[in-house]
C-alpha cells in the first residue's frame, strides 16, 4: 500500500536544536532506498516561496504563500509502498526529522 510521508517542522523555523548531521536524511533514504519501500521524495522550498491556486466563477486567484497559517511547515515529501501502516510508521520513525519535528504518515486513496 502506498503512503505519503508529509515531513514536517513544528515551527516556522525549522528544527532549532538539530544540527545538519542529525538531519541528514542520506542514511535513512539508502536504507528505505535497498529495503525498495521508497518511491520517491525529495524537501520543498520554505512556505513562503508557496503560490497558492484557487478557481473560483471560472476565475483563476493565486495567492503568494501556503493555504493555511499554521506553525507546522511542510520541509518535504516521501512516498512509500510498504506491507501496511504498521510498516510505514516503522519507517516514518526511522526518518531523521521524526526526532526533531513529525512526519504525517497518510495512505494514499484506493477503490
Amino acid at each position: 500500500m502506498k503512503y505519503l510521508l508529509l515531513i514536517c517542522s513544528e515551527t516556522a523555523d525549522g528544527f532549532p536544536g538539530a544540527t545538519p548531521e542529525e538531519l541528514d536524511a542520506t542514511p535513512w533514504v539508502e536504507e528505505m532506498t535497498r529495503r525498495r519501500v521508497r518511491l520517491d521524495g525529495n524537501r520543498t522550498r520554505p512556505a513562503e516561496d508557496a503560490t497558492t491556486v484557487r478557481v473560483r466563477d471560472g476565475a483563476q486567484l493565486l495567492t503568494d504563500g501556503p493555504y493555511a497559517e499554521t506553525k507546522e511547515q511542510m520541509a518535504g515529501f516521501d512516498i512509500i509502498d510498504c506491507a501496511d501502516l504498521d510498516e510505514a510508521v516503522e519507517i516514518a520513525a526511522k526518518h531523521p526529522v521524526a526526532k526533531f519535528g513529525m512526519v504525517e504518515v497518510r495512505p494514499f486513496w484506493t477503490d
